[in-house]
């Protein structure tokens, strides 16, 4: 028996040898040239390779069966190649035509990185965000990305939205849209309820996560997100959507595209509207915004202007949930209105809201602020080695937010008393607008050299910001002699950001990829004028940074790569660190090494990529809990902290019909030795200073994961699982327990079905229906403490909606 056993294993095993085939062949260009780097993939499966230097490919161990090859490169038209019922080695040459996007894509080609890059990332496609584009922000689109964590003040995705990327927050993460930072110049965070349904207008996203390789505008400290937006689509085309869900959430979206016009011009256009009533009480939101572009493509020369603008009218719901609020506990709630000083019907707001309790009344509580964003791209192919592209970029910013105020004191005003008869009026209700009005304008540049071993690239900008900051009083109970619109404060402030930079990847042999980056950035900041507080401002400093970073890739086979980087980069401090901070206490700025070693293994039905990370800190800003002598928190250098982490990113494809995605990410955020100061206002007011050893970075799970299934049972029709898991978080950095965001998972269910009318080119429906198991959590939040006989912590949260829907229809002429 068991001889025939092995008789039939080395029959089959022979049977699988005889059986196993090879696909190879050349790719050239037009002129007859090699074209090193070209992707070559079987389609639906994750085999693939690169050509070597000389253009040359080779897939091998195929069994017998039809193929669809697909062979890219940047600059060229995708080809496909069918072979029907492979039976032997089989050769294949490519000659790839010259493509009119090739000029879009040197737009965006020097702040990216390569598929064989020594860079953790991401690619994400227009096709993956239409998915569920309806109506949400890009954050909460980009949710399931590895080592990501989204939140939303609302609660519902839409209006004021951001991300943490490996912990890091919005003034970390570097964000460009083609090659243009994004990044407000002095806060450094990115607003993305001033660019409504973005997505709508965007063709692809790269996230790096590190450092990453040198790009335009605010350093990278936890990452930087690349977008592109529409590129040149050569037919004629127009769409209608709209959508409706829970929370009154809708969105409306025309698109319109004229293609390529007598082979040289194209248009395109989107318009948007989209509005919410959010989950969190009164938290409104009314988004407009649209997206122009046109192009003129010669055969080596592109010109393409792009205008994109939004208005955005969102309710304020900044302040968060009270813990007691969110507990239900009716002692505690009496007790947080008691000690913040909330009068009767404050106190009954706060008690009968429940878990969406918006602490503003006021019905014009308002966040109102538009921006428009002018870009002009050049681009020329010298040749097939030589391209290059500049940009000029103008953004125009101004708004405002609203507010009530109760009880201000004359004095925050710069106004005396109020003297009436014998009585002395100190204080007064007041509604005031505190306004942003600013100006951000500049230049980027890239030369880009590529042959069969060396690519070069040589980059930068030179970007200039001028903002105005002042605040208006709109009313007042006591007038006190002033008048509407008076202004109580008004500064200004300027930055001017310089960088360049030098990128170069060495094919050594036809294995080992050498990668090298060296930036250098100048940073001026300045800003002088009276701020809201009554104090003077008068800053002026400037920034060297020198950011290199190295790094290897190397092809272990044809289904194994695995790569290393050392990446420095430099993070100045943001406008409130200068400003909040006493002169004598001025930041410094951030700077961390990032170490990273990783594996990418490409099986043809699995993708299987692992990826350490070391982030080494040194002078990293955190929140202490010290306040300055106007009472506003200020953050402080920690000499030494770290994040170190493995990600791992999955994707299986089961069958032609099921494909299952995970990527988890497990870490450890730590700060070497912190000092967490404390008032004791109990007999008067003296300052405690509690010292920590080890303790976590605030906002930074050690667990984060995402899981996905798509089935597709027709072709027409497309069903969704997706989940997501983020562990417990800090809200400051002593490791407190009594202070921290808890666990949570959500569970999300998708379905799509697409029809295709003779008259029209599609027509599809979708529905998404948010956390099914209706978990009760909260995504983000803040703490404070203070003495007063006993320490007193107040936890705020922004809790997240329950089990809620949106569904939408699009219409593809």
């Amino acid at each position: 028996m068991k001889k025939l056993f092995f008789l039939a294993l080395a029959t089959g095993l022979s049977v699988n040898c005889f059986s196993q085939f090879t696909i190879s062949g050349t790719i050239k260009d037009s002129l007859s040239n090699p074209v090193p780097g070209a992707t070559v993939r079987i389609s639906e499966t994750f085999k693939g390779i690169f050509s070597d230097n000389n253009g040359f490919y080779e897939l091998k161990n195929l069994a017998e069966g039809d193929y669809k090859l697909e062979v890219s490169f940047v600059g060229y038209s995708t080809q496909t190649f069918v072979i029907k019922g492979l039976n032997k080695d089989v050769e294949v040459n490519f000659d790839l035509k010259n493509s009119s996007q090739n000029l879009d894509q040197v737009v965006v080609s020097a702040t990216r990185v390569g598929e064989n890059s020594p860079i953790a990332h991401t690619n994400i496609s227009g096709k993956e965000l239409e998915k569920n584009n309806l109506g949400q922000d890009i954050p909460f689109l980009l949710q399931n990305s590895v080592s990501m964590v989204s939140t939303s003040d609302a609660g519902a995705g839409v209006g004021y939205t951001g991300f943490r990327l490996r912990g890091s927050d919005a003034t970390r993460i570097n964000v460009t849209i083609n090659g243009i930072p994004v990044n407000d110049a002095e806060s450094q965070g990115v607003y993305w309820v001033n660019m409504p349904d973005l997505a709508s207008s965007t063709e692809n996203i790269q996230i790096q996560r590190g450092v990453g390789s040198s790009t335009n505008g605010a350093g990278a400290f936890g990452g930087s997100v690349n977008l592109q937006t529409t590129t040149l689509k050569e037919k004629a085309y127009s769409e209608l959507s709209t959508s409706y869900g829970s929370f009154n959430t809708q969105k409306y979206t025309a698109k319109v595209g004229t293609g390529l016009i007598n082979g040289h011009w194209a248009f395109d256009g989107r318009a948007s509207y989209i509005k919410s009533d959010g989950y969190i009480d009164r938290a409104t939101s009314d988004l407009k915004s649209y997206y122009f572009s046109g192009g003129y493509y010669g055969k080596k020369t592109a010109i393409k202007a792009i205008y994109f603008a939004g208005k955005e009218k969102t309710y304020q719901s900044w302040w968060g949930t009270p813990e007691s609020r969110i507990t239900g506990n009716k002692e505690d709630m009496e007790a947080h209105a008691l000690n913040n000083g909330l009068d009767s019907s404050q106190t009954h707001n706060l008690l009968n809201a429940g878990r969406t309790y918006n602490y503003y009344e006021y019905e014009n509580e308002i966040d109102n602020y538009a921006q428009d964003h002018f870009q002009l791209h050049f681009s020329h192919q010298f040749n097939a080695k030589f391209s290059a592209n500049a940009a000029l970029h103008y953004t125009y910013g101004r708004g405002y937010y609203e507010q009530f105020r109760q009880g201000d004191d004359f004095a925050d005003y710069n106004l005396p008393d109020l003297v009436i008869g014998s009585d002395i009026i100190t204080s007064t209700n007041l509604i005031r607008r505190r306004w942003l009005d600013n100006d951000f304008y500049g230049a980027t540049y890239n030369l880009k050299y590529t042959s069969t071993k060396l690519a070069i690239t040589l980059g930068g900008g030179n970007n200039v910001y001028e903002g105005g900051h002042f605040g208006e009083l709109v009313w007042m109970e006591y007038a006190n002699g002033s008048n509407i619109r008076d202004r109580y404060y008004d500064n200004t402030g300027e930055k001017k950001d310089f960088n360049s930079f030098l990128k170069a990847d060495y094919l050594v042999g036809e294995k080992l990829t050498v990668f090298a980056d060296m930036q250098v950035r100048r940073v001026e900041y300045s800003t002088k004028g009276i701020d809201n507080n009554q104090n003077v401002l008068a800053i002026d400093t400037t920034f060297i940074f020198f950011n290199p970073k190295g790094g290897l890739s190397y092809q272990l086979s044809d289904k194994v790569r695995t790569y290393a980087s050392v990446s420095v980069g430099n993070h100045e401090p943001v406008r409130n660190d200068f400003i909040d901070n006493p002169a004598n206490k001025q930041p410094k700025h951030e700077m961390m090494i990032d170490y990273e070693l990783g594996v990418d293994v490409k099986l043809k039905k699995v993708l299987i990529q692992g990826n350490f990370y070391y982030m080494d800190y040194t002078n990293q800003l955190i929140l202490t809990g010290e306040l300055n002598d106007v009472g506003s928190s200020i953050r402080a250098n920690v000499d030494k902290s770290y994040r170190a982490g493995f990600e791992l990113n999955t994707s299986v494809l089961l069958s032609k019909r099921v494909s299952v995605n995970l990527n988890t990410t497990i870490s450890q955020n730590k700060i070497a030795d912190f000092t967490e100061v404390l008032y004791d206002y109990t007999n008067g007011y003296d300052v405690i200073e509690n010292k920590y050893n080890n303790t976590d970075i605030a906002f930074s799970p050690n667990v984060i994961s995402a899981a996905s299934m798509v089935y597709n049972p027709l072709k027409s029709l497309s069903l969704m699982l997706q989940g997501k898991y983020v562990g417990e978080q800090f809200l400051d950095n002593t490791s407190n327990s009594k202070r921290q965001i808890d666990a949570y998972y959500t569970l999300d269910a998708g379905l799509s079905y697409t029809l295709f009318p003779k008259k029209l080119k599609e027509v599809s429906f979708s529905i998404l229906a948010n956390n099914i198991l209706n978990n009760l959590y909260s995504s983000n939040g803040y703490t404070y403490s203070y003495i007063y006989g006993e320490t007193i912590t107040e936890n705020f949260f922004y809790p997240q909606a329950g089990s809620n829907f949106l569904a939408g229809i699009t219409v593809k002429f």
